[in-house]
Formats: C-alpha cells, structure tokens, sequence
C-alpha cells in the first residue's frame, strides 16, 4: 500500500503557500500583499519556513495518512 497523504499534504500547500498567489508575506508595498503575482526574496524566504513547519505538523505530529491499493 502506498502513503500518498505526504504528497497530497505537499502539493496543497504548495499551492496555497506560492508567494503572490494568494498572499505575499512581507508584500512588496505593504506588510501583506494579496493576489499581486508578484514576489520578492523576503517572501519566499518566509513562505518557505511556513511550509515547512506546517508540512512538518501535520505529516508528522498530525499523522495524516492516506492509503491506496
């Protein structure tokens, strides 16, 4: 059986953590940008430490599972 919750956790918050998509954390005008389409290194930098600690709590501490086959 294959685990696919951490590929499905991943890919989720990969997309709703994509700088400038939804949001940019700290934005390029103001402290939070949304939906611009635009980025900047302070963004990405803070976006990649949310997802990793999110991704962390619930594949880890969360124990979410999905099996298939």
């Amino acid at each position: 059986m294959a685990d696919w919750g951490p590929v499905v956790v991943g890919v989720v918050l990969f997309v709703l953590l994509s700088p400038g998509l939804l949001c940019e954390l700290p934005g390029s005008h103001r402290h939070v940008d949304f939906g611009g389409f635009r980025t900047n290194g302070k963004a990405i930098f803070v976006h990649t430490l949310i997802f990793f600690a999110a991704f962390t709590i619930l594949t880890l501490a969360l124990h979410v599972h999905i099996y298939t086959g």
